[in-house]
C-alpha cells in the first residue's frame, strides 16, 4: 500500500513542480521587464507608476518561494554533508531521516501559520495596486506546502529503502 501511495505522491509533486517552475519562469520573465521599465522610466521620464515596484516585490515574493520547492528534489539546497558522508549507512539513513522529520515539522508550522496570515490579511490593501495583501502573502504558505510535499516524498523513499537520498 506504502509504495503506491509513494508513486501517487511522486506523480502529484511531478505535476505540482512542473507548474510551479513555469510560475518561476513566467515571473522571472515579468521581473526582467518590469525592472528595466522602471529604471529607464525614471531615468528618461523622471517618475514612474507606483505600482511597477510593487509587483515586482510581489513577483519575487512568489518565485522565491516556488524557486525553493522546484529546487528541492533537485538538491539545490544548503547542505552540510561532510560528516553524514563518513557515517555507516544504517546510522547515515537516521539522521537523514531527522533531518526530514525537523524539515516536516517546521515546512508545516509555515503552511499552518502561512494561511493564518493570509486569512488575517485579507482586508488590508496594497497600497499601490489595491490588491487584496492575502495574495502576496500567499505564496509562502503555497511554497511551503510544495515543500513539505516533496519532503515527505524524499521521507518515504527512505524509510521504504528505495533511495538513500
Amino acid at each position: 500500500m506504502v509504495p503506491a501511495a509513494l508513486a501517487f505522491l511522486k506523480k502529484i509533486n511531478g505535476t505540482l513542480l512542473r507548474l510551479a517552475g513555469w510560475g518561476v519562469i513566467l515571473g522571472m520573465a515579468a521581473v526582467g521587464v518590469i525592472i528595466p521599465y522602471e529604471v529607464a522610466g525614471r531615468h528618461f521620464l523622471g517618475a514612474m507608476p507606483p505600482w511597477s515596484g510593487e509587483l515586482a516585490i510581489f513577483i519575487l515574493a512568489w518565485i522565491s518561494m516556488l524557486g525553493a520547492a522546484v529546487g528541492l528534489p533537485r538538491g539545490y539546497q544548503i547542505g552540510m554533508t561532510f560528516f553524514l558522508d563518513l557515517l555507516p549507512a544504517a546510522p547515515r539513513r537516521f539522521v537523514r531521516f531527522l533531518g526530514f522529520a525537523a524539515s516536516l515539522f517546521i515546512l508545516g508550522v509555515l503552511v499552518v501559520y502561512g494561511f493564518d496570515q493570509v486569512l488575517v490579511n485579507v482586508r488590508q490593501v496594497s497600497p499601490a495596486m489595491k490588491i487584496s495583501m492575502a495574495l502576496p502573502y500567499l505564496a509562502v504558505p503555497v511554497g511551503a506546502l510544495l515543500m513539505w510535499l516533496v519532503t515527505l516524498e524524499q521521507t518515504l523513499a527512505l524509510l521504504l529503502g528505495g533511495e538513500d537520498l
